[in-house]
């Protein structure tokens, strides 16, 4: 088993930076996928970013630029940086791991709300 514990939520004012983290611990091997998705109340959960084993990142179109999704292989640590902060930012943001060999298993953080209010 895999457990993931969110930290670095909180408020921000627009324009304002936070960055989020992610700590994995337990049965950590074959990682494939690690990324963030949100979900504000009433939404749909949203893809924000994604960064694969090989180095890939994909991110949501409207937080290019501003978001950077990163990892600390050592700390079994993925993050998230979050710059240029919008109101429509504001969400509860979720990490998610991939892992597996013979089979794919995927697991979730507890979530962490980042609110962005002036």
């Amino acid at each position: 088993q895999v457990q993931l514990v969110e930290s670095g939520g909180g408020l921000a004012q627009p324009g304002g930076s936070l960055r989020l983290s992610c700590a994995a611990s337990g049965s950590i091997f074959s990682i494939h996928v690690m990324g963030w998705y949100r979900q504000a109340p009433g939404k749909q959960r949203d893809l924000v970013a994604t960064l694969t084993s090989g180095g890939s990142t994909n991110y949501l179109d409207s937080v290019k630029g501003r978001f950077t999704i990163s990892r600390d292989n050592a700390k079994n640590t993925v993050y998230l940086q979050m710059n240029s902060l919008k109101p429509e930012d504001t969400a509860v943001y979720y990490c998610k791991v991939i892992v597996g060999t013979t089979s794919l298993r995927q697991y979730w953080g507890q979530g962490t709300q980042v609110t962005v209010s002036s």
